[in-house]
């Protein structure tokens, strides 16, 4: 062998492309928010928990538990390569829906407030809810990439369709129509992304849109929110209080905030402070410059998703990663919008910060998958 020889695999390594090694920011975010949300439930349950439980660190310890569980299962998602779970569709989806169905089931279910929305385990709590967003997702994406040249015609996009309208139908029964409007809205996303003509398109749109007034029609305590949105000090101390009570802490915060765990609102004024309203308690403490750099935040890893999925050649990773994005976006967007008192009030946890671990390992886990797509060259 000649000298030369010898060299030509290093010379010929010099021009091999490089390993991706994805979008490490966007896993410094997740983990970052998730650390964040600790310190805000802290700071949002800390009296609560020491009235109700004796003790402060009631809620953040176990928000620290599902905050070590989310890491290591978002590390594990960052490196089980995304195309295998395309297999997974039908067991995830079925999984989902006897999950969404058992809290049903007397002795399984748990109802706080009227409504049925957790399964006990023990002490242990799970939110069905949140697993079967992220299932629909995976069996939207695994469907529309497997048919994606039928995705035009109904017929292309009715196992979706049918999966989306069982678990809205599981969900609302619970009752829980944020939820409800968040699926649907990711369905229709969906759809809309799986590159269906527009005359399919909107024959899903309109009973989807004639169904949000319907829904709430049925339900006198829906209309009561309604009526509360539209003017709160009609009731006060009733349908209106808990608007109203967010709305003093953000504008208790004025620019700047009262200071971290400052808060007074969380004296069990707020109901809800450290999870579905929780961003009312980062208002006021943190203030209007702090709500800035906290949504400059989401919108990072926002953006960051879209580029994930407009980078992907696949069309099962494009859907996997711009469905992952939709489900984290829908509901920060929501949860901004029902504090700020801008739609009506209704419980959505806000993701990665809210009380409540089913919700924070499954966005954890999910924005692992993310970064999987990401590293794909």
């Amino acid at each position: 062998m000649s000298p030369s020889s010898k060299v030509l695999p290093k010379r010929q390594a010099l021009f091999e492309k490089p390993k991706n090694i994805g979008d490490v920011p966007l896993l410094v975010c997740t983990a970052g928010m998730a650390a964040f949300g600790c310190v805000m439930v802290y700071s949002a349950s800390s009296y609560v928990g020491e009235v109700l439980y004796d003790d402060a660190f009631f809620f953040v310890t176990k928000q620290l538990v599902g905050g070590a569980i989310g890491l290591l299962a978002m590390v594990a998602a960052a490196f089980v390569p995304y195309k295998k779970l395309a297999a997974l569709k039908y067991p995830l989806a079925a999984l989902a829906a006897v999950l969404l169905a058992l809290v049903f089931v007397p002795g399984i279910g748990v109802t706080n407030y009227g409504a049925t929305r957790w399964i006990g385990l023990g002490s242990l709590t799970i939110q069905p809810s949140e697993i079967a967003k992220y299932a629909f997702v995976l069996f939207a994406a695994a469907h529309f990439a497997k048919n994606y040249g039928r995705a035009r015609s109904f017929k292309g996009v009715a196992p979706v369709l049918a999966l989306g309208v069982v678990y809205c139908a599981l969900i609302i029964a619970e009752p829980n129509m944020s939820i409800t409007m968040c699926v649907g809205l990711l369905m229709l996303a969906l759809v809309f992304l799986s590159g269906t003509n527009l005359k399919t398109f909107a024959v899903m749109l309109v009973p989807c849109v004639v169904a949000v007034p319907v829904l709430i029609a049925l339900e006198p305590y829906r209309l009561e929110r309604l009526s509360a949105f539209i003017d709160p000090w009609a009731s006060p101390r009733d349908e209106g209080y808990q608007l109203i009570q967010s709305l003093y802490a953000l504008g208790n915060g004025g620019w700047l905030g009262v200071g971290l765990f400052n808060s007074t609102q969380k004296y069990r004024f707020l109901p809800f402070a450290e999870s579905d309203f929780i961003m009312s308690v980062m208002g006021e403490e943190l203030g209007f410059i702090g709500l800035i750099a906290f949504f400059a935040v989401c919108l990072f890893m926002i953006w960051r998703g879209i580029a994930i999925a407009r980078r992907c050649t696949q069309p099962f990773g494009y859907l996997l990663a711009a469905g992952i994005t939709l489900v984290y976006g829908i509901q920060v967007a929501v949860n901004a919008l029902v504090v700020s008192g801008c739609i009506p009030p209704t419980g959505l946890p806000l993701p990665l910060i809210s009380s409540g671990n089913t919700s924070l390992v499954i966005t954890m886990a999910s924005m692992g998958v993310l970064y999987n797509i990401s590293a794909e060259r």
